[in-house]
């Protein structure tokens, strides 16, 4: 990310129209897009955690139920029961 914003910053090149590869606007986008995701999924993991510190890990945080054993393997960071995800 570092790299491509040195070169954004650097360059008063138009890559808009280069046909040889992703623009820069794009790459950063790209970028930009993977570094929100992977931000989301360490919040998410966080809150899990917090919420095992806590003793309420495993229950539903909408209606107070129990999540299934099944959601929690699939996703471990699951907040919400299927119903109320759903």
């Amino acid at each position: 990310m570092r790299a491509l914003r040195t070169t954004r910053e650097s360059s008063s090149d138009d890559d808009e129209h280069d046909p040889e590869g992703p623009t820069l606007s794009s790459e950063w986008s790209r970028i930009r897009g993977l570094m929100l995701a992977a931000e989301v999924r360490r919040d998410e993991a966080d809150a899990a955690l917090e919420r095992l510190a806590e003793g309420r890990y495993g229950t539903c945080l909408s209606c107070g139920r129990p999540i299934a054993a099944g959601r929690l393997e699939a996703r471990p960071t699951a907040a919400l029961c299927v119903d109320c995800a759903a």
